[in-house]
């Protein structure tokens, strides 16, 4: 037994930590691998934010996190002051004099850019420029009227700034940059199926109300008979709307403006929003949550400061599996809890 161990026994004892070692070293190769993989993932997730959001040396706090979108393409100037009205700020606050708006006011002075959400117009326009609007996360562009006979409101106007459909061309005696736009508001019964579409109307003859946000789109799904039209709307929901209502065809412009960051509290004041504060560090005379030892809401269940309840409640009428009549327009109501977006 010791020669068979002296014979057998030795040569595996000095096997075992080369193999351990290969072992060891195959797995550490594989780590550096996946950690190198990664590290180049980063690299070019970062050169492609670098490509499409300006950041800034963290020479203050309050620059240190601040990234906006790079649009190059908007207007440094003023706008057109006939299609503005000065906006009188009530700070959150009815006719009474009661806050009806929690966590609004202050803010620098905005002017209402009036969009043409209607689009009754006939004929090409000219986008001159693309500009920022204060009151809407979308861009605005400016359109001319080439009807020479136009006046007025008929000859210039403001619409939301779509993705898609606008060609640059340059003139060669000023050089500045023209953007020229085929975007009309068409009738839904004349839009393809699968089309992307956004501005669009509830009423015939009423104005765009519906998926008007930055970055947003609908889709046009299918259409049902001679009266309506199915559409896909951003959050998932399907629903009827007239087939002579009007939608613009394309994308709301600005897609990055919900991945910016403003950097510190100060830039929200700006936009005229007041601090919010957690229900859990109020007393309890002014919310459910307040009140008690630490932070504890008293295993309550979370509501708001009216008493509603936060998490999980229907706070829209039923679609229709409802009542009758109540949310009669749409076909399939958007995705909940577990369930996914199609779209």
């Amino acid at each position: 037994m010791l020669a068979a161990f002296r014979r057998g026994g030795t040569q595996s004892l000095l096997r075992q930590p080369v193999a351990a070692a290969q072992v060891r070293s195959y797995a550490e190769s594989k780590a550096a691998i996946r950690k190198l993989a990664k590290r180049r993932e980063l690299d070019e997730l970062m050169s492609r934010t670098k490509e499409v959001f300006k950041t800034y040396k963290p020479i203050s706090p309050g620059i240190r996190h601040l990234r906006r979108p790079l649009n190059p393409h908007i207007w440094e100037g003023r706008p057109v002051i006939q299609l503005t009205i000065a906006k009188r700020k009530k700070g959150g606050r009815n006719s009474s004099g009661r806050i009806t708006v929690r966590h609004r006011g202050g803010g620098h002075r905005q002017r209402i850019r009036t969009l043409d959400f209607r689009r009754e117009e006939p004929g090409v326009h000219d986008v001159v420029r693309i500009e920022y609007d204060p009151g809407r996360s979308a861009h605005i562009a400016l359109l001319k009227n080439r009807d020479p006979k136009a006046q007025g409101m008929k000859k210039w106007n403001y619409i939301v700034a779509p993705r898609e459909y606008v060609r640059e061309t340059r003139c060669r005696a000023s050089g500045r940059v023209f953007q020229t736009v085929f975007v009309p508001g068409l009738d839904l019964k004349l839009i393809p199926i699968g089309t992307v579409v956004h501005n669009i109307c509830l009423q015939p003859d009423g104005p765009a109300i519906l998926v008007r946000s930055a970055g947003s789109a609908g889709q046009v799904v299918g259409h049902d008979g001679h009266r309506y039209t199915h559409v896909r709307l951003q959050s998932g929901e399907v629903r009827k709307v007239l087939q002579d209502c009007c939608a613009t065809i394309g994308r709301v412009s600005n897609p990055l403006w919900k991945n910016r960051s403003l950097g510190k509290a100060g830039r929200a004041r700006w936009l005229g929003r007041r601090p919010s504060v957690r229900g859990v560090a109020m007393n309890a005379n002014d919310h459910p949550h307040g009140g008690g030892r630490g932070r504890s809401k008293s295993n309550k269940h979370p509501v708001s400061i009216w008493g509603w309840s936060a998490k999980g409640t229907r706070t829209r009428k039923p679609g229709p599996k409802g009542p009758k009549n109540s949310n009669k327009m749409v076909i399939r109501e958007r995705p909940r809890g577990q369930a996914r977006r199609s779209n």
